[in-house]
């Protein structure tokens, strides 16, 4: 992966991957880079060949966004096969992977797989400056959430741990700063650099049992991912303490506490995230949205299995 950071870096990292056409996947709110082959601004969408067929003679793409932005990018690149440099201006980590969820206009979850070809990133902080409150908040626990499943996920290991453990405590170093004052350049260029060591945490170990709760919120109901996350990371946390003590105390040093639930719950109440009920979930299909829990993978690589009547308890639990 080729990682570099300032906008000005885009095209030294398009001529080392060979490209020269990119064709650029951003909203129309986003600045709008110089670009050969064309655009596409109607996102998120779930008509992947739509794009695929208006790509001509493309031979990169460019995604500049959030996360939608990104995973769409890498859907048309798994059908393509074209290489995927990604601009993120929020903290998702989704530059980082080839998985990629594929959701319509109205963000409801409409399919995902794998097989993008992720070459580049470039991480222009400028381009945070004006991400509204609860998306940066909630984006950074996403990111905070994959540094700590990276501390206890099925195949973790040293190299993801140490990424893991710098972006958690840039993260919490970082987030009540930009949350006071998000035209702090500083700050956001700390907590940006924080996300980019989770997302190469989450590339090196994968997801667990909170992020499969999120995922099966966010694709049910339309959500946003980086809010269900602020909310399912801190009861995932203490779910899996009774059996990877030491990996949740790790994550505590790096956040500067004793009691990492409680200091992610603090860190969320900073975008207003406290409740599911505050989401409208309806509070009678919670037992539906655990029963999709336990069959995502992130599950299935938690440190401690869980049934579908705990999962609906830790649901409960934020209800």
């Amino acid at each position: 992966m080729i990682v570099r950071w300032g906008l000005d870096s885009l095209p030294g990292v398009l001529a080392e991957l060979g490209c020269s056409a990119p064709y650029l996947l951003a909203t129309r709110r986003h600045h709008d880079l110089p670009s050969q082959a064309g655009r596409w601004s109607e996102l998120p969408t779930d008509d992947i060949e739509a794009i695929a067929t208006a790509l001509g003679p493309a031979d990169a793409l460019v995604a500049l966004g959030g996360g939608s932005s990104i995973d769409t990018a890498k859907a048309v690149s798994a059908e393509t096969g074209l290489p995927v440099v990604s601009i993120p201006t929020t903290y998702s980590g989704a530059e980082w992977t080839p998985f990629f969820g594929v959701r319509d206009p109205g963000r409801r979850q409409r399919g995902g797989g794998t097989g993008a070809r992720v070459a580049g990133i470039v991480y222009e902080p400028e381009l945070t400056l004006e991400l509204p409150r609860a998306v940066t908040v909630g984006t950074a626990l996403n990111a905070l959430a994959h540094c700590a499943e990276a501390l206890y996920v099925e195949g973790h290991n040293p190299e993801a741990d140490e990424q893991a453990l710098e972006g958690a405590r840039l993260i919490s170093e970082w987030l009540p700063r930009v949350a006071a004052d998000g035209s702090d350049l500083e700050a956001r260029t700390g907590l940006l650099r924080g996300a980019c060591h989770a997302g190469a945490a989450l590339a090196g170990s994968m997801l667990a049992l909170g992020h499969a709760m999120a995922q099966a919120l966010g694709g049910r109901y339309g959500l946003p991912h980086g809010a269900m996350n602020a909310l399912c990371l801190a009861p995932a946390l203490r779910f899996n303490a009774e059996v990877v003590p030491e990996a949740v105390a790790r994550l505590g040093v790096a956040i500067g506490s004793d009691d990492p639930a409680g200091r992610v719950e603090e860190l969320a109440r900073l975008g207003g995230f406290e409740r599911l009920r505050d989401f409208d979930v309806p509070e009678g299909e919670l037992a539906e949205v655990a029963a999709a829990v336990v069959q995502r993978p992130g599950a299935q690589a938690n440190p401690r299995s869980a049934t579908v009547a705990e999962v609906e308890q830790l649901l409960r639990a934020i209800w």
